[in-house]
């Protein structure tokens, strides 16, 4: 597992602070690994999701900190959806 995995994975369990997904998503960053999210929280992994979210690491680490908006991301293609979109939506409001 890359170190950028793993941080993202702390700081996006520090985002849910506790209170899991309801669902499973991935999150797919580019060149590094995986990231599933579901009621449990964030882990490394690549299991079968509802959605997953595909971005560089530059990109998913701007939506961590909070400098880019999920929304935006998507539209201006730099953040990638596959799958439910209504758990994509729901996933959002972690970032809020």
């Amino acid at each position: 597992m890359s170190d950028i995995v793993t941080a993202a994975v702390e700081a996006l369990n520090a985002k849910l602070d506790g209170r899991g997904f309801d669902g499973v998503a991935k999150f797919v960053i580019e060149g590094e690994g995986s990231i599933l999210v579901d009621a449990n929280g964030a882990r490394a992994g690549d299991e079968a999701a509802d959605v997953t979210l595909t971005a560089d690491s530059g990109t998913f680490r701007q939506i961590i900190e909070g400098s880019l908006n999920p929304t935006s991301a998507f539209m201006s293609g730099r953040l990638s959806i596959d799958g439910d979109m209504g758990a994509a939506m729901r996933l959002g409001g972690v970032f809020s």
